[in-house]
């Protein structure tokens, strides 16, 4: 199993290219369910959840083909994928797939709208909480679904298509909004969201599905609106630049100090992670063509936060931002509102020489002066890149297993680091 080594101390100093987000490549890519056209998507990364879905969506019948990589180019830059479900050969999504990707439960909604039946088996995924489908299923069944759980699979029916519908999400979830947004383009009638999501990749479901005829109006808002369509057509899209790996990196740079340009990255998809950023005392330049992060060797402040969904502060880098903190000059804490069972990173960022306490849903950060190496070990997605944050600023060497994390949601990792002066290597086997 591979590990990734880390020799902090080194400040970073260089540019840094931004891919495509993975959580919007994953909705995005299950909409090409929803149209026997061919759906074209532009700046998809190479990750490892990418290549899971690629294979579950094969099982329905999705065919792809790759374009658009240069002479010479290394695996693992972003590429132009073709997907083409002309013909959806099996409306079953089986355990041994679902349980690897929770994402992959989300194919329920295009299948079930354009071929009037699913069965989707029960998702797996990260283990930061128990993240119910409650929502999806009642969201379904509003829009006219007939839904029972039989086995471990959903099992969902519309024989006469879905007739659409109004529904209040009870909580804010960016799943199920991508799930009942796809699901209700093909419905007989009008749909209407409320308290949706409003995340940017909600965003870029929304204009992709109407470049391909969908009729979708407030998304970005907390009410969406959908008025169906008898069918879908084939499109091309861009990806937009991860706003997760925009803030992990900016927040690897004011650990370690240095000078960062994320090039492509865009600052209006993460401002308020952006503004807690620079509290800190980390400057932020935005321009047209990136951002820049600049830390000068001036000492980290304290700075409290709380994660909230879209516009807030992100919880896919709470993990993150608490690595900052582990060093801030003073005492911070971090609140996590979104999933329970999300500080499993506590207790590896301590083996590093961090001071946390944990109170609730609250995690009280102590600065300490310096932090030493350690072996650690990644327990989730997000955990993990916060211990590679962690190790870049650590005195000594810093092992992180299970990188297998890691893979799921960053591109080019150690590539992206080693190349602005970072001492960090896989090591395989």
């Amino acid at each position: 199993m591979d590990r990734i080594r880390i020799r902090g101390g080194n400040q970073l100093n260089g540019t840094i290219p931004v891919s495509g987000a993975k959580n919007a490549a994953l909705p995005l890519m299950i909409a090409s369910l929803l149209t026997d056209d061919t759906l074209t998507l532009e700046n998809v990364p190479h990750l490892a959840d990418v290549e899971l879905l690629i294979r579950i969506l094969g099982n329905h019948g999705v065919d792809y083909s790759v374009n658009g990589r240069r002479e010479n180019q290394r695996k693992g830059h972003s590429r132009t994928i073709h997907f083409s479900a002309r013909s959806i050969v099996d409306t079953t999504a089986p355990y041994e797939l679902v349980s690897k990707m929770r994402a992959s439960f989300w194919v329920i909604g295009p299948l079930l709208a354009r071929m009037g039946e699913a069965r989707v088996s029960l998702p797996g995924g990260c283990a930061i909480g128990t993240r119910p489908v409650d929502l999806f299923i009642d969201g379904l069944r509003a829009l006219g679904a007939e839904i029972e759980i039989d086995g471990g699979y959903v099992v969902a029916r519309a024989k006469n298509g879905l007739s659409g519908g109004r529904y209040r999400f009870p909580k804010v979830s960016v799943g199920a909004t991508h799930v009942l947004m796809m699901a209700a383009t093909l419905a007989k009638h009008e749909t209407v969201l409320e308290n949706a999501a409003r995340e940017p990749e909600i965003v870029n479901l929304a204009e992709c599905l109407n470049a391909m005829g969908a009729k979708i109006s407030g998304f970005g808002t907390s009410t969406i609106r959908i008025t169906g369509v008898t069918s879908l057509s084939g499109a091309r899209h861009r990806i937009i630049p991860d706003r997760i790996e925009t803030g992990t990196y900016a927040l690897a740079a004011a650990m370690t100090g240095g000078d960062v340009f994320l090039e492509g990255a865009r600052a209006d998809l993460l401002e308020a992670a952006l503004k807690t950023i620079e509290q800190t005392g980390t400057e932020i330049t935005r321009t047209n063509a990136g951002i820049r992060v600049k830390r000068n060797g001036a000492g980290i402040a304290a700075v409290d936060m709380e994660t909230e969904p879209f516009p807030g502060f992100p919880t896919d880098l709470q993990a993150q931002f608490m690595a900052l903190m582990t060093m801030a000059q003073g005492q911070s804490r971090i609140t996590e509102t979104i999933f329970e069972n999300r500080f499993m990173h506590v207790q590896e960022l301590a083996r590093l020489g961090a001071r946390i306490s944990l109170s609730g849903q609250t995690a009280i950060v102590d600065g300490v002066e310096r932090l030493r190496g350690a072996p650690v070990m990644a327990t989730d997605l997000r955990a993990s890149v916060s211990l590679v944050i962690a190790g870049l600023a650590a005195e000594g060497e810093t092992l992180v297993n299970r990188v297998y994390h890691l893979d799921r949601g960053f591109e080019r990792l150690e590539e992206k680091l080693s190349g602005c002066g970072a001492q960090i290597e896989r090591i395989s086997g």
